[in-house]
């Protein structure tokens, strides 16, 4: 990142950071300043890396994702617009510290200077506590509002209903204020936005059941935010946790959850859920999913029902990756109850 700013430091850049919901984030921006035909390349974590990029000129805008590792290592990197989405525990097996990994995410509005602005959700904990204490030389802009209901039935769009995605949507309109972006085009991309795959991804629905696919979710954090959007759920969780990872919700916001637990570190995801809400066990997926679908089939529950994979770990101890499990839970779903896509 640092021998891009060293290449390219004169051209517009919009920088996304955050624990979750970076990637979608990016893509929205993308989308939009494409539609608007602007010359807007989509880079860092997501699309291709920022040195791969080919003829750009001075009106070339980049749309970059930064993890935390990527920011740890940068000395020199500097963006015209930040945004911090979130932030909460991830990535101490890395860091060592959440202290450590606090400073890395604000390192890029550290390196800002009076030209550039950074955009903040203030509704986060950490965050706040950052803006209150810290002094910048850059302009912060505080989101701390709700959005308003009259503009999510404009996008009518349900995959903008969870909580995190009401917040990040907060940040993307102050954005494209920012770059004088056509409401009509910003308009247009979210009541289309599909999602990204494996995050928090509708694979089925009919009118009793969900099936979402939420792969990418990789810590209790992630996965939170859709579980406190959905009323009935069946999901499934499992993995290799996080270092220090907790289960934040209560038993009064789990009354109609239960957990199917797999994979190698079930003493982990017992002990975390065990006070609030119902859960069993299972050695593999495969087992597992065959149970829900008999479960589901067993007791006739008349009211809509979702099954959420939302794993709440990393994928390393069975997968190469979030999209490798992603796609072998399809696979399974397609298999077991013959689900079409």
């Amino acid at each position: 990142m640092d021998v891009f700013f060293s290449t390219y430091g004169k051209n517009k850049n919009i920088t996304i950071t955050g624990t979750n919901g970076k990637s979608t984030t990016a893509k929205i921006l993308y989308e939009v300043l494409k539609q608007e035909k602007r010359d807007v390349r989509l880079v860092g974590n997501i699309g291709n890396p920022v040195l791969m990029e080919k003829n750009i000129t001075n009106k070339t805008i980049f749309v970059i994702e930064a993890s935390s590792y990527q920011l740890e290592y940068s000395k020199l990197f500097r963006s015209k617009i930040t945004a911090i989405l979130n932030i909460s525990s991830d990535h101490l097996e890395r860091h060592k510290s959440l202290k450590n990994y606090i400073r890395a995410k604000f390192t890029l509005i550290k390196n800002q200077t009076k030209k550039d602005c950074a955009i903040l959700n203030t509704n986060n904990f950490y965050i706040n506590q950052q803006v209150k204490s810290r002094k910048f030389f850059c302009k912060i802009i505080k989101i701390k509002k709700e959005i308003k209901s009259t503009v999510l039935k404009k996008i009518n769009n349900p995959y903008f209903m969870t909580e995190g995605n009401k917040e990040n949507l907060l940040i993307v309109f102050e954005i494209a204020k920012i770059l004088k972006i056509k409401f009509f085009f910003l308009l247009n991309v979210l009541r289309n936005f599909k999602g990204l795959k494996y995050r928090q991804e509708i694979i089925f629905k009919s009118k009793n059941l969900t099936i979402i696919n939420d792969s990418k979710a990789t810590s209790f954090s992630s996965s939170i935010s859709i579980l406190k959007s959905i009323p009935n759920v069946l999901w499934i969780v499992g993995g290799l946790p996080k270092k220090d990872d907790k289960f934040l919700l209560t038993k009064n916001n789990c009354k109609n959850f239960k957990a199917y637990i797999f994979g190698k570190n079930k003493n982990f995801f017992i002990r975390e859920l065990k006070k609030v809400m119902r859960y069993e066990y299972h050695s593999n997926l495969k087992i597992l999913i065959k149970k829900v679908f008999l479960d589901i089939k067993k007791n006739k529950i008349q009211e809509h029902q979702t099954i959420l994979f939302s794993p709440a770990a990393a994928s390393f101890d069975s997968f190469k990756n979030f999209e490798e499990r992603g796609k072998y839970f399809n696979n399974l779903i397609k298999e077991i109850n013959h689900v079409k896509r």
